[in-house]
């Protein structure tokens, strides 16, 4: 949680023993006590935050039943923000994403989640009748982007990703 908290607030520099014991209140050793080295934290972290984006959306679509209220959920969790979701995993994407930039490890992490969403997409739209693979990119990078843009009011972005996929359907 430690690392979350530090990425998303200082970027990867923060992200070794030493400001992490210091964040912490405690030592290097206990940083060691729970990881082999700093790439073994690193490894953990996104390890972490894979699992949990994937979990998030699982979860989120099972509470929908029909595909369309399923894709219209999946595209408001990427990109709103629910008052629920203003915990550490939506504030730590763009952090991992910036991250990826430069990392290989936080690259290949977010590429599995990317594949894993758009191939979420890009089936839910299949059963609703819309075939063309690139409507799943368009509605996922607006997703991804979303998460920059500063809410004009609460759940503005997610209502947004929302009239987004509508309209999308309404093309079909």
């Amino acid at each position: 949680m430690a690392g979350y908290e530090a990425l998303a607030r200082s970027g990867p520099a923060s992200l070794k023993a030493e400001p992490l014991a210091r964040q912490l209140n405690t030592t290097k050793g206990s940083f060691y006590w729970h990881f082999a080295d700093v790439p073994a934290f690193h490894t953990a972290l996104l390890t972490r935050w894979e699992g949990e984006s994937t979990a998030r959306l699982d979860a989120a679509l099972a509470l929908e039943t029909h595909p369309v209220g399923q894709l219209r959920r999946l595209a408001q969790v990427i990109g709103g923000r629910a008052a629920e979701d203003e915990d550490r995993e939506t504030a730590i994407e763009p952090a991992i994403r910036a991250w990826a930039k430069d990392n290989a490890k936080a690259r290949l992490a977010v590429t599995r989640v990317d594949q894993y969403r758009l191939a979420l997409m890009q089936r839910l739209l299949a059963e609703i009748g819309i075939a063309n693979p690139e409507m799943a990119r368009i509605i996922y990078a607006c997703a991804i982007g979303m998460e920059d843009l500063p809410e004009d009011r609460p759940g503005g972005n997610a209502q947004a990703m929302g009239s987004l996929v509508d309209l999308v359907l309404a093309l079909r």
